[in-house]
């Protein structure tokens, strides 16, 4: 293949990444905003599903390592920093 292909099958690539990073990144949104009413709901029906039990993030608040504590919550939960942060300081 000659080298203007590979240009062309580069470009092709980085824009079809690009292109792919946009839809997931709007798909995060939609899902933040659908996970967002989802808690008015429960909030408004007085339902609390409360936080989960996390040994591992209890251990590392013990220790007095917040910020590692909230990685390992997102990391267990999925949860995004504000979500982690807020439910860490709650354990806290």
């Amino acid at each position: 293949m000659e080298i203007t292909g590979l240009f062309v099958l580069a470009a092709l690539m980085i824009a079809s990444f690009a292109g792919l990073e946009s839809k997931l990144g709007r798909t995060d949104r939609g899902i933040a905003r659908v996970e967002h009413k989802l808690d008015l709901i429960l909030d408004h029906l007085g339902l609390h599903a409360g936080d989960p039990e996390l040994p591992q993030v209890a251990a590392l608040l013990r220790e007095g390592k917040k910020i590692q504590a909230i990685k390992a919550y997102r990391e267990a939960t999925g949860a995004g920093l504000k979500e982690a942060k807020d439910a860490v300081e709650r354990m806290g």
